[in-house]
């Protein structure tokens, strides 16, 4: 241990504030924050709902704390609160008992260590959505540095922090500059239109398997969950470890380059699309994953992709998705196959020109992968309290 470093334990130096507020828009806060509105491994918040309307969350926070997501810890959702806001019970939101103490900005990091979600995993329970509590997050124990060296790692942590918020801005850009593209050169209004059903050589279906609440690891199987087409596309963390690993059907196996849309989900995620960039030969689709095999000699499967992004196609989509109560929507294969998309002329160039933005894209991702990777590395090493201090 680092001379002055001590062993403490989280609840003696964190507070879970557990503040109520039933009435938000009287209390002039606007902004409400879901779970579901927390980016994983993003300490900032960039997306809410607005209080008017309506909410059934009651748990406030305030600027400067730190946000927590305990549902399904191993999604990493911790964020630094800039604002004042409403949040999903399924966040716990910590400050610092004493800011001489601990120094609130450094609090997102000690709950961003893999320490941390190791403890945060291992004292979860629940079948379908884990949860771990602030009774047993509480008992975490870690090395506390002395306020200056606390104020040093705080200032190299949001340092490299607002390396990765630059990469993301990029990021954020060149996918604007893709959307115009697909709009407006893809889906140009002048191509010829034709049925989805008339370009498609087969829909592979999955199948529904019983699963666990933890995703499989590398040498066990898996069934996908239909969060695994993803806001950013494929995320292989969201599947089931297959209880019963023989039930493992290796005609669905989730293989590179698959085009795959969501059967099944809330209404402006019914139709999600995505394209797999890996072989996960030990993950499965389910019965609410559909993979879309296109003829390419008719339509691209990278333009395919665009096309069922495109405004227009998800306009077709919710207006054939269904369902009687709730969020939950459904399309069939057959209203998938009645879809009506554009064959663009000129496929290799407009192709050209998507494969340069999205190569871009890819690039800007890599080096924000990187970039995160070695926060994360920083960040676990200098809140260690082990070892010479060499950073």
């Amino acid at each position: 241990m680092k001379p002055g470093w001590k062993i403490v334990k989280f609840g003696a130096v964190v507070r879970n504030t557990n503040l109520a507020e039933r009435d938000p828009e009287v209390a002039g806060i606007d902004r409400i924050v879901g779970l579901d509105d927390l980016d994983p491994g993003n300490l900032h918040i960039r997306r809410w709902n607005n209080a008017r309307k309506g909410t059934s969350f009651t748990r406030k926070f305030t600027p400067g704390q730190t946000l927590f997501g305990k549902r399904r810890a191993y999604q990493h959702k911790v964020a630094y609160a800039e604002f004042e806001g409403i949040c999903s019970s399924d966040i716990l939101t910590f400050e610092s008992r004493d800011k001489k103490a601990l120094l609130p900005e450094l609090l997102p990091f000690i709950c961003q260590t893999d320490a941390f979600f190791v403890h945060a995993l291992g004292t979860s329970a629940g079948s379908l959505s884990p949860r771990t509590n602030w009774g047993a997050l509480s008992d975490f124990e870690f090395a506390l540095p002395p306020i200056e060296e606390q104020k040093r790692i705080a200032e190299l942590l949001w340092a490299a922090d607002e390396t990765i918020q630059s990469y993301e801005t990029a990021l954020e850009k060149t996918n604007q500059l893709l959307d115009v593209i697909r709009e407006t050169v893809v889906c140009d209004g002048r191509f010829e239109q034709c049925k989805l059903g008339g370009i498609l050589t087969s829909i592979v279906a999955g199948k529904s398997v019983s699963g666990a609440s933890t995703p499989a690891r590398p040498d066990e199987y898996g069934v996908l969950k239909v969060s695994a087409v993803g806001p950013n596309g494929f995320d292989p963390i969201e599947n089931k470890r297959l209880i019963d690993q023989s039930e493992f059907l290796s005609q669905y196996r989730v293989r590179r380059n698959s085009l795959l849309i969501t059967r099944c989900n809330t209404t402006d995620l019914v139709g999600r699309v995505c394209l797999t960039e890996n072989d996960d030969s030990n993950l499965m689709l389910c019965d609410k994953t559909l993979e879309l095999v296109p003829d390419e000699s008719k339509l691209s499967k990278l333009l395919l992709f665009e096309v069922l992004r495109s405004r227009g196609l998800r306009t077709q989509i919710r207006s054939r998705a269904t369902g009687t109560g709730g969020a939950m929507k459904n399309i069939s294969q057959d209203d998938i196959r009645s879809l009506v998309v554009p064959i663009p002329d000129g496929q290799t160039v407009i192709a050209g020109r998507v494969l340069a933005v999205t190569d871009q894209i890819g690039s800007i991702n890599q080096h924000l992968s990187l970039m995160r990777n070695v926060a994360k590395q920083l960040s676990n090493e200098l809140m260690s309290g082990r070892g010479a201090d060499h950073v």
